[in-house]
């Protein structure tokens, strides 16, 4: 007996072998071609044989991915668009000989790529750490000579070659593809290739071959066929190697990877990337332009151009947006034990507005549970599941299997084990995949001379064997359907009494009801998966399951199921059909690697930030298309080592977790964009405009410089802020036509107080040309503290007045005022061109800050009644 019994129409794919066309010679070998094939036989190969096939083909290794070296990484941080951005005005500035801005922009561009390369480092070598130990020994079959009895020995499995003749028994990994030679009662986990929940049973025959070698799973359903990736479950079987390390299916898996598509937050940051660029490359030749027609100006304005151009530009976005995901990243591998191997993913996850899952393993563990026990007219009867467990038990005894099978185990778990000892086992019948049930011969105590046959197995197959009407055994049938269609496995029940010494003899037999099994459920999936509906996060699930299995598991977690989409229908669709479709489908049945693949790439053309949890090699396609992809640690070892996020285990609330810690970083580097570039923009129209009015430079290049720093030192604050708890109750997208409205709008305003400001100058200083130094260092202390106000009255928005405690972008912004107030009267101001300002003007900017700061508050009270999270 094995996990694959089911009743008729049963929902797992290994209870009913979906029957395709019969495969011609050419498709599906015998095994007297594979043989010949091979040059092998069944009793294996001499050892002068293994040698030289060994050095032919190489070790019985798939090809390891190679974490990046730290040139690597370095380089691979310097292709940031923003650090591109930085680098260009560098070499701008150094062109022009302005080496104290070359030299800030060329560190800050150093510890940008450091910090990055450093945390991706880290998280690689962690990941290391998590590869899980695969088969290092096989049992093979081997002659000294052609003349030689064959022997079975120990070898390590690197020196495995086509053509070896091995021994898999219970619990073996299936250490290369092999051609089974002969088998008893085998079957084989297939789920890292395929999906599949169950069992498959596999056989030696060639009279039925399942499957054709077509795209998909045809192939991994041939009976006769089993692949490295895959273990046995139960069984033992004898096979010939027909393929080892890099020419396996698995391996060919790892090599489809290729390169993985632009995700969320890069696409984000290349469209927010062009914005600056557009702006940086714009307002130098303006400067220069403007200043030449206007003032007779010449070369002489370059410095002070390109200063501008710097100004303009965020200068520590690099630096911050890698302490943010940094942080992040660490505080998820210090307390809920997620290592984020790719940085940016960080981000993408906190994007993340679906979330693709399969069904076994992550909403389900990888065993079944009993659900009830039914009579023949379907109501609950605890006598069946007695039955079962007694055939169970029995069959576990006397077939001298090493441990219960799924289902056995399910039943045995649930059974009374008194009531299993009140029986005496005689003879078994171990389950046999073509009969698809097993029997087992009991003695009752007190019935001298009498045996009960109890057989359990696919309802087809049991129903066939019992004593009934035509119209019973319809009905029989349609209520086993009926279970089945519930997403319920199906396991019929019967029973005779026959002379004691008599052979078994399954026919004639007294149906007594059947046992439904449900997969069991991860305990923490449900509240995980209303934790991420409540953060904004749609699941769907795609698994190689029957689409009623997976319905009746989204109903049991509480899952909406709003449609189902099964294979064969999404074949017909077009790539625009599909993306319409995928959006209101939660639930996508029967999926193959492609399938998975697919819908992931249509969801993405939908606008959707997507992420993708899997585990199996048959995940891998899909993973890597995603925006971010996530596997458990105890993932195969190529889709881990592909994954942007690795899980201590299968546990959905792990993934809770990083989304919040995503949007938390996302914020902060949303919040540093929107509140940066509006007041540089600001300072940038208000800097062009004075250079036109005044006869001088409106500020000295070094003052601009000193000013961007200061501003650029207080900003690292927002990398250890907390958004607000809305930012956690949606995606954090950042999406560049709503930046762009946000900067241009609040850089107007931020204009329009610096443009004051130079009238409150002209007052106070009785005409600007009267004393540039004054001007500029009124200027200066007007841009530093305009912006402080900017950094507290933004980043708060609408939790300004909610008495929140001073966080750190307000302790930061406190001593960015304080540096424009005090630094123009310090020792340092001179050397700078600054001066002491007379008392009227402070009095006057305050004046000027206060209608600001009310200006900013209004406008910013109307933008988060448009966009709460903004």
């Amino acid at each position: 007996m094995v996990a694959g019994v089911g009743g008729a129409g049963s929902p797992t794919p290994e209870s009913t072998p979906t029957p395709t066309p019969t495969p011609t010679p050419a498709l599906v070998p015998t095994l007297l071609e594979v043989l010949r094939g091979l040059d092998a036989g069944p009793r294996g190969l001499t050892e002068g044989q293994a040698e030289e096939r060994l050095g032919r083909f190489g070790e019985n290794r798939v090809p390891d991915t190679r974490d990046p070296s730290w040139a690597r990484l370095v380089a691979r941080s310097a292709r940031d668009p923003f650090t591109a951005v930085l680098l260009c005005l560098g070499l701008v500035s150094a062109a022009v000989y302005a080496w104290g801005t070359a030299s800030v922009i060329l560190l800050l561009v150093a510890v940008s790529c450091v910090l990055r390369a450093s945390g991706e480092h880290r998280a690689d070598r962690s990941t290391a750490d998590l590869r899980r130990l695969v088969a290092t020994t096989v049992t093979v079959q081997r002659r000294a000579d052609e003349d030689t009895v064959p022997a079975t020995r120990e070898i390590p499995v690197e020196e495995l070659v086509p053509g070896d003749v091995v021994r898999l028994g219970p619990g073996d990994l299936v250490p290369a593809d092999v051609r089974l030679l002969r088998s008893t009662g085998l079957t084989v986990h297939q789920a890292a290739l395929t999906g599949e929940s169950a069992p498959v049973p596999k056989s030696a025959g060639e009279s039925d071959p399942a499957g054709t070698e077509t795209a998909g799973t045809g192939v991994f359903q041939q009976p006769h066929l089993c692949f490295q990736g895959t273990s046995v479950a139960s069984g033992s079987a004898t096979a010939v190697v027909t393929a080892t390390g890099a020419d396996t299916r698995f391996a060919a898996a790892h090599r489809r990877t290729g390169k993985p598509p632009a995700t969320s937050f890069e696409r984000s940051v290349q469209g927010v990337s062009w914005i600056l660029i557009r702006f940086a490359l714009l307002t130098p030749p303006l400067v220069l332009m403007a200043n030449a027609a206007l003032r007779g100006r010449g070369l002489e304005t370059l410095p002070f151009a390109v200063a501008v151009a710097v100004g303009l530009t965020p200068e520590m976005l690099p630096v911050l947006v890698t302490t943010c995901l940094a942080r992040g990243a660490a505080l998820l591998a210090r307390t809920h034990d997620v290592i984020v191997r790719r940085l940016p993913a960080l981000h993408d996850i906190g994007a993340m507005d679906v979330l693709c899952v399969d069904k076994t393993g992550t909403l389900t563990q990888d065993r079944p549970v009993v659900d009830r026990a039914l009579n023949a007219e379907g109501k609950d009867d605890p006598e069946v599941l007695r039955w079962a467990a007694a055939a169970a038990w029995w069959s576990l005894q006397l077939a001298d299997l090493p441990t219960p099978d799924a289902l056995d185990e399910a039943l045995l778990t649930t059974a009374d084990e008194d009531a299993l000892m009140a029986y005496d086992g005689v003879t078994a019948l171990p389950f046999d995949p073509a009969r698809r049930l097993a029997t087992v011969v009991v003695r009752a105590p007190g019935r001298l001379g009498t045996h009960t046959l109890i057989t359990k197995g696919a309802a087809e197959a049991v129903l066939e064997r019992c004593s009934l009407t035509d119209e019973e055994r319809t009905r029989l049938r349609a209520l086993a359907e009926a279970q089945a269609a519930d997403g319920l496995r199906v396991l019929a029940v019967a029973t005779a009494e026959r002379p004691a010494g008599t052979r078994p003899h399954e026919r004639g037999l007294t149906f007594r009801g059947l046992v439904t099994l449900r997969d069991d459920l991860v305990p923490t999936a449900a509240e995980a998966l209303a934790q991420l509906a409540a953060r904004g996060v749609t699941v769907k699930v795609l698994t190689g399951d029957h689409p009623g299995t997976a319905v009746r598991t989204c109903r049991d977690l509480g899952i909406p199921v709003a449609g189902v989409l099964t294979a064969d229908r999404l074949d017909t669709l077009t790539d625009p059909e599909l993306t319409e479709l995928a959006g209101r489908t939660t639930v996508f049945a029967r999926c193959t690697p492609e399938h998975k693949t697919r819908i992931t790439r249509a969801l993405q053309t939908g606008g959707h930030t997507v992420g993708f949890l899997g585990d199996g090699v048959n995940d891998l396609p899909a993973l890597r298309t995603a925006d971010v992809g996530l596997a458990p640690r105890d993932a195969a070892g190529v889709t881990r080592d592909n994954a942007d996020l690795v899980l201590a285990g299968k546990d959905l609330t792990a993934i809770g977790h990083a989304v919040a810690a995503g949007r938390h970083a996302g914020g902060n580097i949303a919040s540093y964009l929107r509140i940066t570039l509006s007041s540089n923009l600001g300072n940038v129209i208000a800097m062009l405009s004075a250079g036109l009015l005044l006869p001088f430079l409106p500020m000295l290049p070094a003052q601009v410089l000193v000013q961007n720093l200061c501003f650029d030192a207080a900003q690292l604050a927002f990398a250890y802020d907390r958004p607000a708890p809305s930012a956690l109750r949606r995606p954090a997208v950042l999406e560049p036509r709503a930046l762009l409205r946000f900067i241009v709008g609040f850089g107007a305003l931020n204009a329009v107080a610096d443009l004051a400001t130079f009238g409150v100058l002209a007052f106070a200083l009785r005409g600007p040309g009267d004393d540039e130094a004054l001007f500029h260092s009124g200027w200066f202390t007007e841009n530093l503290l305009t912006q402080a106000v900017v950094m507290v009255l933004l980043s708060l928005g609408a939790r300004g007045a909610s008495g929140r405690r001073p966080g750190p972008v307000t302790w930061s912004a406190a001593a960015l005022a304080a540096t424009g107030l005090f630094l123009p009267m310090s020792p340092l101001g001179p050397p700078l061109g600054l001066s002491p300002l007379p008392g009227v003007y402070y009095g006057l900017l305050a004046a000027v800050l206060t209608l600001y700061a009310a200006g900013l508050m209004t406008a910013r009270a109307r933008q988060d009644r448009r966009s709460p999270v903004t």
